[in-house]
């Protein structure tokens, strides 16, 4: 049986597909997650208001549909 041709896509296009959809998670143990949003994981996280610095976490969690978009930081 012949196998069907994936579309080949660049990661910015796979993300602007699945906005707003549900994802499907899959570990190298085999466990699946499924979640209604595709939410974010951030690592030692500064918290910036109005151009300050307000606080600094470890690490974050953000629900997805809090997101209104995501950028390189160029200060870095």
């Amino acid at each position: 049986m012949q196998q069907p041709v994936q579309q080949e896509r660049s990661p910015t296009e796979f993300l602007n597909i699945v906005i707003g959809r549900p994802v499907l998670v899959k570990l190298n143990s085999g466990v699946d997650y499924r979640d209604g949003y595709m939410n974010i994981a951030l690592e030692q996280t500064e918290e910036w208001v109005n151009g300050q610095l307000k606080n600094k976490y470890g690490d974050a969690f953000i629900r997805g549909n809090n997101v209104l978009y995501i950028s390189a930081d160029k200060s870095r």
